[in-house]
């Protein structure tokens, strides 16, 4: 089943096939550039997504076949001062998707970077196409990554290559990527949209704590010590090991059968 939303949203387009919720940024004249009001209605969007119980997985991609998004619009960036580069911007949408309990992906088919690649390391999965280019290219501007790169990039692909990425502010072809660990799959553009479905459908077979829980201990476990990261693991394996999806789940398995898993 395929419903649209958003309406009168005018920077992005936003499509449910059941589990998928699809947000695409819809500016390919600009490279998809990401302005102030495309924010707003990526946030609103994400939003929604997450409050539809049919949307199991929230993905974000870039119309056009040319960038997912090349950055923040630079018409807006030459008139920040002080007072709005201290607002959270793109910070803000890469905080919500983290924070979703939803899985989010990031489809990238070509150029992602400056603010584009601050949205997709706010994801918890990356898929990019053969011709994707990935960077940081801040610091060529007399300034450096406002959205979350220099906190998320180091803890994605280690304190190394992040600084490569941004003191150097040269492009990463979508080889180095899955090499460095920024993306996870690197399929065709004919397959991008089909392999994030894919994606989709797999974490939709799971009980729906588990995706949740799974996200949570990862963004929240990395932010402690390990003594209190592995404490909270058992906190929630404590609290699903008590849930109906878990004895659904061993049934299933033991009698060789595909669970029915009810959220309970």
């Amino acid at each position: 089943m395929s419903r649209q939303y958003l309406t009168s949203a005018t920077c992005i387009l936003y499509e449910v096939t059941a589990p998928l919720a699809l947000i695409t940024i819809n500016r390919p004249e600009k490279h998809n550039a990401i302005s102030l009001q495309t924010l707003d209605e990526l946030q609103q969007a994400v939003d929604l997504a997450a409050r539809d119980n049919e949307v199991r997985v929230i993905a974000i991609t870039g119309a056009g076949g040319r960038a997912f998004a090349s950055g923040s619009d630079l018409n807006e960036v030459a008139d920040r001062d002080l007072r709005t580069a201290l607002e959270p911007v793109v910070q803000g949408l890469a905080d919500q998707l983290e924070a979703t309990p939803k899985p989010t992906i990031a489809a990238i088919d070509g150029i992602c970077m400056g603010g584009g690649l601050e949205i997709a390391l706010g994801c918890d999965l990356r898929v990019c196409t053969p011709a994707s280019r990935f960077a940081t290219p801040e610091g060529k501007l007399g300034i450096i990554p406002g959205g979350g790169a220099t906190a998320r990039l180091p803890r994605i692909v280690g304190r190394g290559w992040a600084m490569e990425m941004m003191l150097m502010g040269d492009p990463v072809n979508a080889e180095r990527a899955i090499q460095i660990g920024l993306v996870t799959r690197v399929v065709a553009a004919e397959e991008l949209i089909p392999e994030v479905s894919r994606m989709a459908e797999h974490l939709a077979s799971f009980a729906p704590f588990v995706p949740q829980f799974m996200k949570a201990m990862i963004h929240q476990g990395m932010e402690g010590s390990m003594t209190a990261a592995l404490a909270m693991e058992k906190f929630a394996q404590g609290a699903l090991v008590q849930t109906e999806d878990k004895a659904e789940g061993i049934s299933a398995f033991l009698e060789k059968r595909k669970p029915d898993f009810k959220g309970r």
